[in-house]
């Protein structure tokens, strides 16, 4: 159970927590109204405020979670530090291991908090914010594709020459099955093919040729519908694409891409380990602000808050860097995404064992 100086700990650290967040987007919000004022004067006042800032907030706190945590813990552990709390509370015996567990259980909160908007709720919501920039800002929707190919299904491989989204028609369109010994059986090619909703595609000018062991069978036509267990996202992949899945949908995202031999899907798949890692940054900087700040030191609150910054801000741009890494194919993204918490994971057990033993 918890105790009153537990509950206590908690509120101010959760309470200090959501402070930060509110000064920071507040100042967030003016610069990127000075930044995209232009376009904020094109677009409806409506759909600014409702799909942009309404989406945008949540998604630029959520990104910066682990600043915001080191921030709240200097801030609120030096200040008890300062009012000589955290001296009153070792002069009753109690260790640094017991102080450390009511910031351990706001962390788990806000680790948890952070997984969830991360994994389910923001990316529905960044819809609608990529949405109005790609309208109103810049449009970063890749719309056109050319010489596509891909594995639609195991045996199944389908080309185009050109695809149109605006439009929604590829041309030159082709699909060939294999059986299990590689062999073509049948080839399906068309003038033209029109995307309708999910699989259902409209092939237009096709001829049909099944090969069997001596003879060949021709079927040609004017106009097809037919199922082909593919669909323009899988072959048009814009820049913010991995924003707006969930990490079922990203999970199963991956793995039929994999399977299509789709190359260009690391972007997803860092998207995919940086929510994870992102949520243990909770804990492992909670415990680097905690030993940096527990105990009073010359230079007061501003020391610590001015050396808790230098290492936020240090951990985001090395976790930058790595992510670079990934995509580069330099490195795996579970490698590249969880070398910034190896490493300060050190940093925070040497930390905690120095601080413990002062």
């Amino acid at each position: 159970m918890f105790k009153l100086l537990d509950r206590y700990i908690i509120r101010k650290f959760l309470g200090t927590y959501v402070f930060a967040i509110v000064l920071l987007l507040a100042i967030v919000v003016m610069f990127d109204i000075n930044e995209k004022l232009d376009s904020f004067i094109k677009a409806p006042l409506q759909a600014t405020i409702v799909d942009y800032f309404l989406n945008f907030l949540p998604y630029f706190a959520n990104q910066f979670s682990p600043l915001f945590t080191f921030i709240a813990v200097i801030f609120f552990t030096s200040k008890l530090a300062g009012n000589s709390e955290i001296i009153a509370m070792f002069s009753t015996g109690m260790s640094f291991r017991r102080l450390l567990r009511p910031y351990m259980v706001s962390a788990t909160i806000i680790a948890a908090l952070s997984f969830v908007l991360s994994a389910y709720i923001i990316p529905p919501a960044n819809v609608k914010r990529i949405n109005y920039t790609n309208t109103y800002v810049k449009n970063k929707r890749v719309d056109y594709g050319s010489n596509i190919m891909l594995m639609v299904a195991p045996g199944q491989i389908a080309y185009m020459n050109r695809y149109d989204n605006i439009s929604r028609v590829g041309h030159r369109f082709s699909l060939e099955s294999f059986d299990e010994n590689k062999r073509l059986v049948s080839r399906l090619t068309a003038t033209s093919i029109r995307w309708d909703t999910l699989y259902n595609w409209r092939v237009m000018d096709y001829t049909i040729r099944d090969f069997h062991q001596d003879r060949e069978l021709i079927d040609k036509g004017r106009q097809l519908d037919t199922i082909i267990p593919f669909e323009p996202r899988d072959f048009l992949i814009s820049v913010n694409d991995h924003e707006k899945m969930t990490s079922p949908e990203l999970s199963d995202y991956i793995e039929r891409q994999k399977q299509r031999g789709v190359g260009n899907i690391k972007s997803f798949e860092v998207e995919r380990e940086r929510r994870y890692a992102m949520t243990a940054a909770a804990f492992i900087l909670t415990v680097i602000g905690m030993t940096l700040s527990v105990r009073k030191v010359k230079g007061g609150m501003g020391l610590n808050i001015g050396i808790g910054l230098v290492l936020s801000f240090s951990y985001i741009l090395f976790m930058t860097i790595t992510q670079t890494f990934a995509l580069s194919g330099l490195t795996s993204p579970f490698v590249a995404m969880w070398i910034p918490n190896l490493i300060y994971i050190l940093i925070a057990i040497i930390l905690y064992r120095r601080a413990s033993a002062g």
